[in-house]
C-alpha cells in the first residue's frame, strides 16, 4: 500500500523463526549422537553383561563347592557349566565392542571354574 508521498514502503523482512519452536513442514534435523556417547554405552552393556553372568558362574561354583563330596560327578558339571558361561560371558563382552574374543579374556572367562576345581579336588 502506497503512503502519502506515492512511494511503496520497502518489503518487510520474513519473521525469524525460533530456533526452538517446531514449524509444521521443516522439522527439525535430528543431531547425531557423538562417538563417544556410543562407546560409553557399549562399555556400560558390556560390564553389566559381563558382571552379571561372572556372578552366575561365581554361584555355580559355589553350589558345587558346598555339593557333598561322595558325588563328584555333580562337582564336575557344575564346574564345567561354570567354566562355559563364564566363557559365554566373555565372548559376548567383546562382541558388543565387535571385536574378536581374544585369549587374556576366556582366560579371565574361565577363572571362576579353575577357582573351583582347587576348591574342590586340589585341596
Amino acid at each position: 500500500m502506497p503512503d502519502r508521498t506515492g512511494e511503496r514502503p520497502p518489503p518487510a523482512a520474513p519473521a525469524r523463526r525460533r530456533a526452538h519452536l517446531m514449524v509444521p513442514g521443516q522439522p527439525h534435523r535430528p543431531v547425531p549422537t557423538p562417538a563417544s556417547t556410543r562407546r560409553v554405552q557399549r562399555w556400560v552393556v558390556s560390564i553389566l553383561l559381563f558382571s552379571t553372568v561372572f556372578h552366575l558362574a561365581v554361584g555355580l561354583v559355589v553350589a558345587a563347592v558346598s555339593i557333598d563330596a561322595s558325588v563328584p560327578t555333580s562337582r564336575i558339571g557344575l564346574l564345567a557349566i561354570a567354566g562355559v558361561m563364564g566363557v559365554l560371558a566373555a565372548v559376548a563382552a567383546s562382541a558388543i565392542h565387535q571385536r574378536r574374543p581374544q585369549v587374556p579374556w576366556l582366560l579371565l572367562g574361565l577363572a571362576p571354574a579353575l577357582v573351583g576345581v582347587y576348591l574342590c579336588f586340589l585341596r
